[in-house]
C-alpha cells in the first residue's frame, strides 16, 4: 500500500464482474472459500499440455538475470494448473495493471482490454501466443515463501470514549526533519512526540492490537461513528512511518517462550490471556505507520487499496513482491503454492511491495478485507513457485 512499506485485507452485488473472484468477496469482507480439491500436481511436477501451446516444439529463448533472480525459460506445459485457472477472474486485475503498465508490457494493454470479454480459452490462447513463461530462480540460496496480507476493517470514533481510546495518526508535521522519528515507546511516554501528535488523530479504535495490525498491513478500512451520529466508511492509506526498524511481536513472543503459535490469531489469544503484558509486547516493535484518510465510495469498496504500482489491488489476484527482486510492478506472474490452507495455481500480478518481502521467490498474497480475510492472511505460510510471463 503505497504500500505495506511499514512491514505490511454488502453490497458487492453491484460489482458483478468482481463477484466471482475466487469466491472471495462477501458481505463487508473478501476472502477465499475453502480451497478447491487439489486437481493439479505438486509445484515441480509436469502437467498435461494445454491444447493451445504450439510453441512447445520451438527453441526456448536464453535465460535472463533480473535483480536477485534468474529467469529460466520453460514451456507452458510446465505451469501447474494453467489449463484450469479461471482467467477471466484475473483479467480485471490485468486491466488495472494497464493503468500504469511497465514499459515492456504497455504495448499489450490494448489487446488485454479487448480480451476482457473473450472466453477463457481465447484468453489462454492469446497468452500462449504473446507471452513466454520464465521460472523465477533465486541467484542466492533463499527460502521460497508465500504469506498473506489484507485490509483490516475496524470500528472507530472521532473522539475518544471509554472503550475506544487507541489513536490512529496522520504524519506529524516534523516527520521529514527528524529521521528516524521517535519509537513507539517514546511516542507513548515522552512529552515532545506526544505534543507533535496532538491534533493529528484521525480516529480512535478499541483494541491496540487491531491498531498494530492496521499499521503492519499498511492500510485499512474504518466504520467511523461521526459526532452527529452518522456512520461513514473510509479508507486509511499509508502516508509514512517513523522509519524505525520493524520487529515482529510474534517472534518476540516465541523467544519469550510465551506461545508456540505465532500466527496473528495466536498472538491475539495470548493478548487476551495476558492483558498486563500487552504494552510491553507492543513496545518491542518500534515501527509506527501514519495514515491519510480517503473517502471510500461504493465502487472503490470493491477493490483493495492502491499498491506500490499505483493501482488498486484485486483480492486473490494481486501480490506484493520484493521491489529489488527482479519482477517489475505490473508483471503477470503464474503462482503455484500447494498448502494446507490454500491450494493455489493461478495468474496473479505483481502490484505491491513490503519491507518484509525479501527474496526472488517471495510473495505476499492479497486476500481481501475484514476479519475473515485477516484470519486467512494471519495463518498463510506456504511453499511458493513463481513464473514470470514476459512478452515474446
Amino acid at each position: 500500500m503505497a504500500s505495506r512499506a511499514s512491514s505490511r485485507i454488502s453490497n458487492m452485488s453491484r460489482v458483478l464482474w468482481l463477484a466471482t473472484i475466487v469466491g472471495m468477496l462477501a458481505a463487508c469482507g473478501s476472502v477465499p472459500l475453502p480451497p478447491e480439491p487439489a486437481r493439479t500436481p505438486p509445484v515441480d511436477a509436469p502437467v498435461a499440455r494445454p491444447p493451445s501451446a504450439p510453441e512447445d516444439g520451438a527453441t526456448l529463448p536464453p535465460a535472463r538475470v533480473q535483480g536477485k533472480a534468474r529467469w529460466q525459460p520453460v514451456r507452458w506445459s510446465d505451469l501447474p494448473g494453467f489449463a484450469d485457472d479461471s482467467l477471466f477472474e484475473a483479467w480485471n486485475a490485468w486491466i488495472r495493471s494497464c493503468e500504469r503498465p511497465p514499459a515492456a508490457l504497455a504495448a499489450l494493454c490494448p489487446e488485454v482490454r479487448r480480451l476482457s470479454i473473450a472466453s477463457p480459452e481465447e484468453q489462454r490462447a492469446w497468452m500462449v501466443q504473446r507471452l513466454q513463461p520464465y521460472r523465477v530462480e533465486p541467484l542466492a540460496a533463499a527460502d521460497s515463501l508465500l504469506t498473506g496480507y489484507y485490509e483490516p476493517m475496524l470500528d472507530a470514533v472521532r473522539q475518544p470514549t471509554g472503550s475506544q481510546q487507541v489513536p490512529l495518526f496522520r504524519p506529524p508535521a516534523d516527520l521529514a526533519t527528524r529521521r528516524p522519528w521517535y519509537t513507539r515507546q517514546e511516542m507513548d511516554t515522552l512529552a515532545q512526540p506526544r505534543a507533535a501528535l496532538r491534533g493529528r488523530e484521525i480516529a480512535y479504535v478499541a483494541d491496540p492490537l487491531d491498531a498494530l495490525a492496521l499499521q503492519i498491513q499498511g492500510s485499512g478500512r474504518l466504520r467511523v461513528l461521526e459526532p452527529d451520529g452518522r456512520t461513514s466508511l473510509v479508507r486509511l492509506a499509508f502516508a509514512g512511518s517513523n522509519e524505525q526498524p520493524y520487529r515482529s511481536v510474534g517472534s518476540w513472543l516465541l523467544q519469550q517462550g510465551a506461545l508456540r503459535d505465532a500466527s496473528w490469531p495466536g498472538i491475539k489469544a495470548w493478548a487476551r490471556a495476558n492483558p498486563q503484558r500487552v504494552q510491553e509486547m507492543l513496545w518491542t516493535n518500534p515501527r509506527v505507520t501514519f495514515f491519510r484518510e480517503e473517502p471510500l465510495s461504493e465502487f472503490d469498496a470493491g477493490f483493495g487499496p492502491r499498491g506500490a504500482q499505483g493501482v488498486p489491488l484485486t483480492p486473490g489476484r494481486s501480490i506484493a513482491v520484493d521491489k529489488d527482486g527482479g519482477i517489475p510492478y505490473g508483471t503477470p506472474v503464474w503462482l503455484a503454492s500447494p498448502g494446507p490452507l490454500l491450494n493455489l495455481n493461478r495468474l496473479v500480478f505483481a502490484q505491491d511491495t513490503g519491507s518484509a518481502i525479501v527474496g526472488a521467490v517471495r510473495a505476499d498474497y492479497f486476500v481481501g478485507w475484514g476479519d475473515a480475510a485477516g484470519e486467512i492472511a494471519g495463518r498463510l505460510k506456504q511453499p511458493l513457485a513463481l513464473w514470470v510471463l514476459w512478452p515474446r
